[in-house]
């Protein structure tokens, strides 16, 4: 059958790609796409395809953009003084849809001489007097943080990082011992 069925099987292969989505979601999806909503399914393909064509890293702090600077790298109405330092370009829109931060972003995604040196460029083109890092704690990201910071001692930077701890509205029993005991040590006076 998967002979006859060429074209709807690499739907299915090519759905199976992508995060999350394993055999029976993407055979699901590609049923879909076929027989219940074949206009839709061209709008995501033509989506997708403008997405990928238009869409590349910004020239300044390497999240996605369509123009060379990213919209928040272009808005003078952002916090300059103020940089959070992410892993990836996604992060920067978690944060952004969070709402509560309103300063500039740099992604690091590796720690290597062209990433140090574009970094300590932004420091110096914006007037940056902190450094928030913003990365999942584990001990390597400790380790990064406190190698960022060493590396940047000439600015005389503030640096913090985003809060961790207990979620909101979990159960301390499903709460893993490392976010407990750091949300113990790293408590806060109310």
């Amino acid at each position: 059958m998967k002979g006859k069925l060429k074209k709807f099987y690499n739907l299915v292969e090519a759905l199976e790609t992508l995060p999350s989505i394993g055999k029976k979601s993407a055979g699901r999806l590609a049923f879909h796409m076929v027989l219940h909503s074949p206009m839709d399914a061209l709008k995501l393909a033509h989506a997708i395809e403008d997405a990928v064509s238009s869409i590349h890293r910004c020239t300044q702090c390497g999240g996605l953009s369509e123009d060379e600077l990213c919209y928040i790298c272009s808005d003078e109405l952002r916090d300059r003084s103020s940089l959070c330092l992410v892993e990836s370009a996604r992060d920067i829109y978690v944060i952004e849809e969070s709402g509560e931060y309103h300063g500039l972003y740099f992604v690091f995604e590796s720690l290597n001489e062209r990433i140090l040196a574009n970094l300590k460029e932004m420091i110096k083109n914006n007037g940056v007097q902190e450094i928030i890092f913003a990365f999942t704690p584990s001990m390597q990201s400790d380790a990064t943080m406190l190698y960022i910071e060493d590396q940047l001692q000439e600015f005389h930077l503030h640096f913090t990082k985003i809060a961790q701890g207990v979620p909101t509205g979990v159960h301390l029993e499903n709460v893993d011992m490392l976010s407990l005991s750091k949300a113990i040590s790293e408590r806060v006076k109310i």
